[in-house]
């Protein structure tokens, strides 16, 4: 149990818990991890029979990953001391545990089975923050759970040091989510009730806004493909269609696309594709670094994409984006270097300048990823 001045409510937690380790006969310890309280909550924890642990470094995050680390079971349960788990009916986490899951979520959502007491969740949480983050987790990252901000949960220790967990806030919890299934874990979901806050001595820890966007914000970090890369194959994609119409000077319901499409052409296909090299870059750091873990895409793209087929494309793009330049300085010499044909010549300098940026990017790129290939941790 996660703790920072919890003496009103711990007492019951902590008695919850060891009635449930007592009358399921189950072997274990209750461990608090106070995160500096000021209250007396580590001498009233210890004076229960827990097992508290100090930790220094303050944040929800490093409370939990203190206590983990300090934990000394084959399996963990992790739950707020704020008495809104009922830690006496642990029983559907333990046997789920020993029957081979490596991580279990507690849902209090109805849409997972769960159940929510009168003013137990703040509105704008139950029915938009977390419904909408956890369909995000869904969808991004194949996170197989209906309730991604339950703080109750249960897990096999030896799964935490292989996930690498950063985080030092409130988003830790969704980061063990995220990783535990980027990392192919056998996660599975248990239907609780979520009761009223039982403190008056302050408000809860957590802050709407604050931590909401530290979520998303983490769930970006977590996926280049969607920060990046799917962005960047949208603008990519508006921008072939605009050269599509422009080039030839199409009219199409009505409007005819000439040079300015063309500029708006160039500058989606030239950041699209710096997006898409971006996410191919985040990537592969990630991976580097253990942030993230290895894919077969990733190592796909290494050996398709090696230095020198990188340099081989962005020098043939580099090559004719210079060649449509040339060709367009011949075009105002002929022209005894006065006025041009803006249209006709735009034509060319355009997509000459587009094939340049992106033959030069793809030149820095490859040297970076093969940079990147070459660093070892």
């Amino acid at each position: 149990m996660p703790c920072l001045n919890e003496a009103e409510t711990l007492p019951r937690c902590i008695e919850k818990a060891r009635r449930f380790l007592r009358e399921q006969s189950v072997s274990g310890e209750v461990l608090v991890a106070d995160n500096g309280s000021s209250d007396g909550s580590p001498g009233i924890a210890a004076s229960l029979g827990a097992r508290v642990v100090a930790v220094a470094e303050r944040g929800y995050g490093n409370a939990l990953r203190g206590g983990i680390a300090a934990a000394r079971g084959r399996f963990v349960v992790m739950g707020d001391a704020d008495d809104s788990y009922d830690f006496a009916a642990l029983g559907a986490f333990v046997g789920k545990l020993r029957a081979g899951a490596d991580l279990v979520q507690g849902c209090r959502l109805p849409a997972g089975g769960g159940t929510i007491e009168p003013a137990a969740m703040p509105l704008s949480h139950r029915w938009l923050g977390n419904p909408l983050f956890s369909a995000l987790a869904r969808r991004m990252f194949r996170v197989p759970v209906n309730d991604i901000y339950c703080g109750l949960r249960g897990f096999r220790r030896e799964l935490v040091p292989a996930l690498d967990l950063r985080c030092e806030g409130m988003e830790f919890a969704t980061e063990m989510l995220i990783k535990a299934s980027l990392r192919g874990a056998r996660i599975e979901e248990v239907a609780i009730t979520l009761h009223r806050d039982g403190r008056t001595a302050h408000p809860p820890h957590l802050r709407t806004f604050r931590d909401g966007w530290r979520t998303l914000r983490f769930f970006l970090i977590c996926s280049p493909r969607w920060l990046f890369v799917y962005p960047g194959l949208l603008l990519v994609a508006l921008g072939a269609l605009g050269f599509g119409v422009a080039m030839p000077g199409l009219t199409l319901f009505g409007a005819t696309f000439d040079a300015h499409t063309l500029l708006f052409a160039s500058l989606a296909m030239t950041v699209g594709y710096q997006a898409v090299l971006f996410g191919w870059l985040a990537r592969t750091l990630a991976a580097r670094e253990g942030f993230l873990p290895e894919t077969e895409l990733l190592g796909w793209l290494r050996e398709v994409l090696s230095l020198e087929r990188g340099l081989v494309l962005g020098v043939v793009a580099l090559f004719a984006g210079v060649a449509l330049l040339l060709a367009a300085v011949l075009q105002w010499r002929e022209a005894g270097f006065g006025r041009l044909d803006y249209a006709h010549t735009m034509r060319w300098v355009i997509p000459g300048v587009t094939l340049t940026a992106l033959g030069f990017q793809t030149v820095l790129a490859s040297f970076f990823v093969a940079v990147l290939g070459s660093y070892r941790r």
